[in-house]
């Protein structure tokens, strides 16, 4: 049922709105304010889906009302009544953020349609938001030790910005986690995030991966095609394993960091894009540096930002919780029964070296739920889980 809100000083004209609202859809449900004030004591009692609000009214005017709401809930919309006097009032509201106005007399066609728009923004406001918590769900960070709890820290901090970071940590950490945090939590969110792991392609062809080709430029180059960065525009670029790039690539992807722009190999054009660039590596860049194999300025165009992943040895604290997320999505992948772990199964695990860190952990829970007693126990731990 969607919440409606009427504010209008002139009891006739606000009778008549609610009248309207009410026999147009049984669904709406419609309250009503007599000044701004007491419409400002309504919205902070009771989420609104949509709020008609006069512009003139005594003790607080539509404008003022506006502006409070916005600092309350940005994304409610609100429709401003205008009388013929208030019509340059009315437009400059929706630079302050107002969805629409209506005039009075309001005309009846015009009132319903702005009312279903705005409704329909809300609605797709709340889906979005329900979307990018499934989104963020998927990439979840599980665990509350002291060195998870500052990747966290750090991702809220810095993902709202466009600052540049160079994620570090040994293979199997959850990288590549951090790296859709940023993304999900960041104001590009809307954008792709185009992820390049640049371990798994050749180094003839990484290049035309990132930055693309035209037609010609070698023997397989049939057509013209965009890259990695194209693609990633307005949005976030992950460049996984950075540290296995070419020197020719790395830079590429320097100048493409100092001034937004590529170019597609084999042609002479350039291309502007604005792309966030988010890099990981297990290497020590520094030691890669002095053995001549990472540019130092890269390094340090990249390096804006440094988050540390830590290793599974060092956050042995979050085995417990990590070992039921994995039995819990791995039962719904398989589509089985939850199988859970005995206290002796879980503190034998928490024991273990776990030099493939988390990736290893999965691995090694979903090998105990399929070879496992109904309830995985210490000996089945011994059996199936050794070292």
């Amino acid at each position: 049922m969607s919440k409606i809100l009427i504010i209008e000083d002139e009891e006739a004209i606000r009778r008549v709105l609610v009248r309207i609202l009410c026999e147009e859809n049984e669904s709406y449900e419609v309250d009503a304010a007599e000044d701004g004030i007491k419409g400002l004591e309504k919205i902070k009692e009771k989420d609104y889906d949509l709020v008609l609000c006069d512009i003139k009214m005594p003790r607080m005017d539509g404008v003022e009302l506006l502006e409070a709401v916005k600092k309350i809930d940005t994304e409610i919309p609100i429709v401003m009544i205008s009388g013929h006097g208030d019509m340059e009032t009315a437009i400059n509201t929706m630079r302050l953020g107002a969805f629409d106005y209506i005039s009075k007399p309001p005309d009846l066609n015009r009132l319903l349609n702005t009312v279903r728009n705005a409704l329909d923004r809300k609605k797709l406001v709340v889906e979005n938001k329900i979307l990018k918590k499934k989104v963020s769900k998927k990439y979840e960070i599980i665990g509350d030790c002291e060195p998870i709890n500052l990747v966290k820290i750090m991702i809220d901090k810095v993902a709202p910005t466009d600052a540049r970071v160079l994620i570090t940590g040994p293979n199997g950490t959850g990288k590549e986690l951090v790296a859709h945090q940023l993304h999900d939590k960041s104001e590009r969110s809307t954008a792709p995030m185009i992820e390049v792991n640049c371990a798994a392609i050749p180094s003839e062809l990484i290049e035309s991966e990132l930055f693309g080709h035209v037609k010609g430029a070698f023997t397989s180059a049939v057509k013209d095609r965009a890259g990695k960065f194209e693609a990633a525009n307005k949005g976030t670029i992950f460049l996984d394993e950075i540290g296995d790039m070419s020197l020719s690539a790395q830079a590429k992807v320097l100048r493409a960091l100092q001034e937004g722009i590529i170019t597609r190999v084999g042609a002479d054009n350039d291309i502007k894009v604005d792309v966030r660039v988010i890099a990981a590596t297990n290497k020590d860049l520094k030691a890669e540096i002095t053995a001549g194999r990472f540019r130092e300025d890269l390094y340090h165009r990249l390096a804006v930002i440094l988050i540390s992943v830590p290793s599974l040895n060092d956050r042995r604290g979050d085995i417990p919780a990590l070992i039921n997320h994995f039995a819990v999505k791995i039962a719904n992948e398989h589509g089985n029964a939850v199988k859970y772990f005995s206290k002796e199964a879980v503190s034998l695990l928490q024991e273990y070296d776990w030099t493939g860190n988390i990736r290893e952990l999965r691995n090694v829970v979903e090998r105990l739920i399929i070879l496992g007693g109904n309830e995985i126990s210490e000996s089945d731990v011994k059996a199936f889980a050794s070292k």
